[in-house]
Parts: structure tokens; sequence; C-alpha cells
């Protein structure tokens, strides 16, 4: 093989799942000894093309190359049998498994996965301790070692240091310089522009699908491998990629405040706190989060993946207790030993798999009357008061019933109304709600905005979390930025755009 010639490389790659177009003729390719890139907002199709990389999809239409050589995979044994290795964002493990019994299904010898636990500083790691009672960065060095122990060619890491503690992240690093130092590969899905711009060489942008662009500094080839980084890029640069608009251009409106903007203004400064945190830590994955959410107020909250968003979410609604800081309900200290506590003081969340929260099995009726369960005598026997408690929320949500009798078979739009919609029968006063629109149909969407809207107008405070950036517009009054694990930044939602929420999200500075 030359010395330009591709170690991997996808030509015209496509990819849809249904009516959702994920990649677009993507052509890309990683070269011996170089730390490559892979850049582009939330659902740019990044974790797509490296599934098609790594086997775990095929490609609708176009090819992957390995040295040169067009090559079908048919299933991810295929893709390793090459030469790459993959770390996904959620760790590839059987949860209910050992960590010893992991590594047997996986046929990977042992001494060489003990080698690299001792390069994480993990040697002390209990091989027969179960995957679910592991902490994620664990289990993310666990996937990462295993993954080094096969010795391959081509590292694929998707969002490798999102999890890892600040040591963890730095063995990262001196992991893919001495790679690069081998003459080998590795392709790195990160939202940490500054990562990127100290190990990459190359950076591919990819934006709706398609590869818009790719930065390649000036670099000298010697004995094969590259020489340089992305130092001289600038990060403004790179967001600006991804977003497809001039992010140094952000321009507030011409147009006069519209009455719902004045409103939401007063909202924001004159009704009483409902819930706040002040300073809430938990190892280093969130780090010092302060706020104060208002009653009547919907409180956006937005950042890119892995961020220490899920975690937040998982503090503030009683699921994990935090390292250091307080959490007020009303003006008073809460400190919660499970998420019953925290509904017993009114702040109930929505999580973002809807099924977690669901009976699958169950009907619609038991499902939203779940959390009554403490007054309901027989489970399958709903008593009248209750019985019409569910037929109210089913017909302020226009809950499609004609599958009642299961709510697994129910659409993604309906299930996610049964999750919100047991808590209007059960009453609350703060709403946590994690990316609730995420993977449902544009109608159900716009029901589930005018919902929350109706839900804030009558004393309910809700905190958003959403990965699609124009709901910021559509149904907040302020928007929090979260990068790194802190709070970096507040806006307006009325006066947010796409450009200044990725920009901050990124951790940059957002121009004036």
């Amino acid at each position: 093989m030359s010395e330009s010639q591709p170690l991997l490389a996808t030509v015209k790659v496509a990819k849809s799942y249904g009516p959702v177009v994920a990649l677009r003729e993507v052509d890309f390719a990683v070269r011996r000894g170089e730390v490559h890139a892979l850049l582009g907002a939330n659902g740019a199709g990044k974790s797509t093309l490296v599934k098609i990389l790594a086997g775990v999809h095929p490609a609708d239409a176009g090819s992957v190359h390995v040295d040169g050589r067009a090559i079908q995979f048919h299933d991810p044994v295929d893709a390793m049998a090459v030469g790459t290795a993959t770390v996904f964002q959620d760790p590839a493990l059987i949860p209910d498994l050992t960590v010893r019994q992991n590594l047997q299904l996986s046929e990977i010898k042992g001494s060489a996965f003990t080698h690299w636990l001792e390069w994480f500083d993990l040697q002390a790691l209990d091989l027969d301790a179960l995957v679910r009672e592991l902490p994620l960065e664990t289990l993310r060095v666990v996937d990462l070692a295993r993954a080094l122990a096969r010795d391959p060619e081509v590292l694929l890491l998707d969002e490798i240091t999102a999890a890892l503690t600040a040591d963890q992240a730095e063995r990262v690093f001196a992991l893919l310089t001495e790679w690069r130092e081998q003459g080998r590969a590795a392709v790195l899905i990160t939202h940490r522009l500054a990562d990127v711009r100290r190990i990459c060489d190359r950076a591919t942008i990819l934006r709706d699908g398609r590869n818009v662009a790719l930065f390649e500094p000036n670099a000298k080839a010697t004995n094969g491998t590259l020489a340089g980084t992305m130092q001289d890029v600038d990060e403004h640069e790179l967001v600006e990629a991804m977003l497809g608009s001039g992010v140094g251009e952000l321009e507030e409106s011409d147009e006069p405040e519209t009455a719902s903007q004045q409103e939401s203004d007063a909202r924001t400064s004159s009704q009483e706190i409902a819930f706040a945190v002040q300073g809430l830590n938990s190892g280093d994955v969130v780090r010092d989060i302060s706020f104060e959410l208002r009653r009547g107020e919907i409180l956006g909250l937005v950042a890119l993946e892995g961020q220490g968003q899920e975690r937040l979410f998982s503090l503030l609604s009683g699921d994990r207790q935090p390292s250091d800081g307080v959490i007020l309900v009303d003006g008073s200290q809460r400190r919660w030993r499970a998420p019953y506590d925290a509904v017993g003081d009114g702040v109930v969340l929505i999580p973002g798999d809807r099924l977690l929260t669901l009976l699958p099995n169950l009907p619609v009726r038991q499902n939203l009357v779940v959390p009554l369960f403490s007054r309901i005598r027989h489970w399958l026997h709903i008593p009248s008061d209750e019985r019409q408690l569910a037929m109210n929320a089913i017909d302020r949500l226009s809950i499609d019933t004609r599958a009642a009798s299961q709510v697994r078979r129910l659409s993604g739009g309906n299930q996610q109304k049964v999750a919100i919609g047991r808590w209007l029968v059960a009453g609350f006063r703060t709403l946590l709600c994690f990316d609730p629109t995420r993977g449902i149909d544009v109608q159900t969407k716009r029901e589930i905005y005018a919902l929350l809207r109706e839900l804030a107008a009558s004393g309910a405070a809700i905190l958003l979390y959403t990965s699609e950036l124009a709901e910021i517009k559509l149904v907040c009054d302020r928007v929090l930025i979260m990068h790194d694990g802190r709070i970096v930044d507040e806006q307006n939602a009325a006066h947010a755009t796409e450009a200044s929420l990725l920009t901050a999200a990124h951790g940059l500075e957002v121009p004036a």
C-alpha cells in the first residue's frame, strides 16, 4: 500500500432508516499514522457512519474500502477480521454478566486485556464483578481495553472521553499519540473541540448526513506517519462548518417583542422560585451546577452528547445523590434517597427512554394510574374515581387507545403521551423533561409543546432538556447551555439562535 492510500475509507456511502435519511453519499478516508476527527452536530450521521465501518449496519449504497480493496461487512466479526475495533458511546457489554464472562464471550485473551487495564490504572478491577454494578466511567475503560486487546489497526472511538475522569482522558490522549507513532489509525467522534485541536491530524465534518468539509492542516509525512495537529484551526471555523451558517454573524431580530416574549420576561422575573440547585456536583460529570426555576416558567437546557446532562437529571430526580451541593424545593432543602422521595415533593421526571417509565404489557389505564398504586387495592380493578382521572388524561392528551390493551402496541408518540399523562393523573409541581419529543411525529410534538405551555400557564415549573434546538424558541422562556459538566451560558429563548446555542454548547464564547 502506498503512503497516500487510505487504510479505511468509504465511497459514496448512503443509509436510511425508513423515511429518515441518515447518510447521503459520504466519502471518508483514514490514513495510517493519523488520528482523524469525525465531527458534526447531533443527528449529523456520525454514529451511523461508524456503525457501518464497524459492520453493525450495512450500507444501502456505496462501498467500504480497506487498504484500497472494497470489502462488504456482513456483521461486526467481518469488520474485526480486517483490523478494526470500535468503542461505542454506550458500552457494548451484557449487564447481567461479569466482566470475565463478557471477555469470554468476546474471545479476548485475559493477558492482553489486563495489560490495557494497567495502562488505565485499573489493574485492581474485580473481573468477577457484574457489569451492571460498575460505574459508567469504568465500563468505558473496560470496553476500550477489550477493543485494544484485539490489537487492531484502526480504532473507532465514539465520544470516548465524555464519561471519563480527567486522568483517564489524559491516558487516552497518550494512547492515541502512541497509536499514531506506530503507524496505526484512529477515528475520534467528539464534541470537545479542544481535544480535536490537541490530538487530531485532520477533521471531517458531517452535516445532515453529508460530508461538507475536510480540515487538513499542512503536515509533512515521515516514514508514513503524519506530523502536526489541528492547532492552527480556529474552533469557530469548525462550528461554522457543522452549522452551515456564519456563527460570527449573530444578529438580534429587528422585530418588536411579541406579547408572548414580554410575558416570558415577566414570568422569569416575578414568579416565585419553585425549584433551585446550588453548587451541585457529581464526580467529574456534573460540576458546580446552580440555577433557579420559577413557577409558570419553562427553562430549557441544551448540551451536546455526553456533557453531563443525563447525570444532572438523575440527580435532580432523586435517582442519584450528588457528591456536593443543595437541591431546594419551594425554598426548603431536600435530600432524596430515591425518586419516590422526589415524587413526594412534587418533582417528577419524564425520561428520554419512555419505556423506562411504562409497563409495556399492561393497558393504558393501568399505566396512567401507576403513581396512585398505594391508593388502589386491587391492581387490575381500578376504582371509579381513578378510572375517571385516567379517562380525563386520555381525552386531554388525545391518546389513541385503539391498541389500549397493551401500551407496547401504541405508537411512540402515544407512548410518550401516556408517560406524561400519568403525572396529569397523579399531580406534580415541577416537571423534569429529558428529550420528551425524541423519535415522535411532528403532530404529536406540537401537541406536547402546547401541553407544556398549558401546564406552565397553570403554575407548573418545567425544566426541558432537548436535543432539537428548534424547540427552544418554540417552548422555552430561558435556556441554559451545558458544556463539560458545567453551565457555561444562559440565553433568552426568544432571541437564541441555533448558531448561538451551538457555539456556547461547544464551550466557545458567543459573539455579542
